[in-house]
């Protein structure tokens, strides 16, 4: 009998140590306040203050952070939660902005190598000008050899 109230006690703060405590901060950025639509911990409507008050009555309880989180969605809705919990249109908002910034670098390189023009080391037709008659060649030549030298 003592040595298992002995090993109570020693095991007791163990198990403590090993599951974290909630906390109101650790639960509060990652719901939203129901009635403005920011986030809990910088919302400062009578709804969010009720919506806290839940959180904290439920952390005294000895919840933990997804059954605080269930708790809410339970009591709120599922508009709660600042994060979409999958499905549906909630996939949608995780899936376009990665989409539109996969789009916009597409376009950025497609604008990139347009600009560059697509450099093949020659010049183009256009690049080149109109063709000299056979004295301009000649003069033109004769002032890029004095040039080089």
């Amino acid at each position: 009998m003592l040595l298992a109230l002995l090993l109570a006690l020693v095991l007791a703060p163990a198990a403590m140590a090993a599951e974290p405590r909630t906390t109101l901060p650790d639960v509060e950025d990652e719901v939203m306040c129901v009635e403005c639509g920011t986030a809990l911990n910088v919302s400062t409507s009578p709804v969010a203050d009720r919506e806290r008050e839940f959180i904290r009555r439920r952390i005294e309880e000895g919840m933990s952070k997804p059954e605080i989180k269930a708790a809410l969605v339970e009591e709120y809705g599922p508009k709660v939660l600042a994060v979409p919990e999958g499905g549906g249109f909630d996939v949608a908002a995780w899936l376009v902005p990665g989409l539109l910034c996969l789009i916009a670098l597409i376009g950025v390189g497609i604008a990139a190598l347009r600009w560059r023009g697509g450099d093949s080391g020659e010049p183009d037709e256009a690049d080149a000008g109109p063709e000299l008659d056979p004295d301009d060649r000649r003069r033109l030549d004769a002032d890029l050899a004095a040039f080089d030298r």
